[in-house]
């Protein structure tokens, strides 16, 4: 059986996260997208899941307070995401997908073993990720979340310094303030280094082909290549405000709205 594919979503859906889901769907998995809101635009298909069961709305207070009106700030979502697919994997809900993740085929793993990959020569993405409930990077963000400080104990000097820097300053001393992905990536292939894990990495190509270069994907290209790939799965797309825009003619993109939808 295929793993179940799981992720957040916080607000509307654009057009190409629609086409993705549905992408995931076409591949065979069961789709879930857990939200603390109905999702309007969700594609037919695609399950919606309380988001609150398993990470509580407040628990973004302790990354950037909201505004005012109580919305979410800056790259609020972004960190939220990468304690809530921690959270997915400590309960077992399946594999974690990105929403803006086209799969051109399915997803196949061995629940007994993590899954990722690398998204660039020295750093795991995490917006294709699977682990045992058990695992111990699994173990280390429960342990992270306990904490007072949300300060992770595997930040690189460099990132130390800073935070030290900061708060000499008079400026915030949060972990959560240095970098929008300070939990993300860089935080998941520090601690599959310090855990032996990086040996299950897939290559680049599996995932990541065109994430750091969106034209790729939404300009005219000669894409069979990829496409036809038996090492590429699926491509995160970094969309970079071009979620709603119209496929362009003779894209990827349009090539993927075409095949399924959007």
């Amino acid at each position: 059986m295929l793993p179940d594919i799981v992720t957040f979503w916080h607000g509307p859906l654009d057009r190409l996260r629609q086409t993705c889901l549905r992408s995931q769907l076409a591949a065979g998995h069961k789709v879930t997208v857990y939200s603390f809101d109905p999702i309007p635009g969700l594609p037919v298909g695609v399950g919606n899941a309380e988001a609150e069961a398993i990470l509580p709305h407040a628990f973004s207070e302790r990354l950037r307070p909201a505004e005012p009106d109580g919305s979410w700030r800056d790259w609020t979502l972004l960190q939220f995401s990468d304690f809530f697919r921690m959270r997915l994997m400590a309960v077992r809900a399946g594999i974690w997908c990105d929403a803006d993740v086209l799969l051109l085929k399915a997803i196949e793993i061995d629940p007994a073993k993590p899954y990722f990959a690398w998204e660039r020569p020295r750093q795991l993405g995490n917006s294709v990720l699977c682990l045992p409930a058990d695992d111990p990077i699994v173990a280390a963000y429960t342990q992270l979340m306990a904490s007072d400080d949300l300060e992770p104990d595997w930040l690189s000097p460099r990132h130390r310094v800073l935070l030290t820097l900061r708060r000499v300053i008079g400026r915030s001393g949060r972990a959560a303030d240095l970098r929008v992905a300070i939990f993300g990536p860089a935080s998941l292939t520090a601690l599959a280094r310090r855990h032996g894990e990086l040996q299950y990495a897939l290559p680049k190509r599996s995932f990541y082909a065109v994430h750091a270069e969106p034209k790729r994907f939404f300009e005219p290209s000669d894409f069979s290549a990829l496409i036809t790939d038996p090492a590429v799965t699926g491509l995160h797309i970094s969309p970079k405000g071009r979620g709603n825009q119209a496929p362009v003619q003779g894209s990827l993109y349009a090539w993927a709205s075409e095949r399924f939808g959007g």
